[in-house]
């Protein structure tokens, strides 16, 4: 049983919007966005760069928080990514090497 839950921040290059989910596979969710697997709002803005990322054991924490930060206002939502991550790098990348993964996104045409 997976028991590894993420609250994640997706912003675009220009960093004018934000998107904050919640997944179970990082990994492969971060990757979804990127490709632009599904429509809506991270397609629309091309939010599609990971800038933070909580992990959480027990998917109602997880959920939890992910409702509170899609509520917190824009400057604090940048001042969390800018503790986090303090030159705004996308982050699929590191958690690509992290895992051990291949290069998937080389064979599906992505460039990171």
């Amino acid at each position: 049983m997976n028991n590894n839950y993420y609250v994640y921040i997706l912003t675009n290059k220009y960093k004018t919007v934000f998107y904050t989910g919640v997944s179970n596979d990082l990994y492969r969710r971060t990757f979804e966005h990127k490709m632009k697997v599904k429509d809506g709002f991270s397609e629309r803005y091309n939010a599609d760069r990971l800038v933070y990322y909580e992990h959480f054991f027990n998917i109602m924490d997880a959920i939890r928080r992910e409702e509170r930060l899609k509520r917190w206002k824009r400057k604090w939502k940048m001042g969390l990514v800018e503790k986090f991550n303090p030159q705004w790098k996308d982050l699929f990348v590191e958690i690509r090497s992290a895992c051990g993964i291949g290069d998937v996104c080389s064979e599906a045409g992505l460039t990171v």
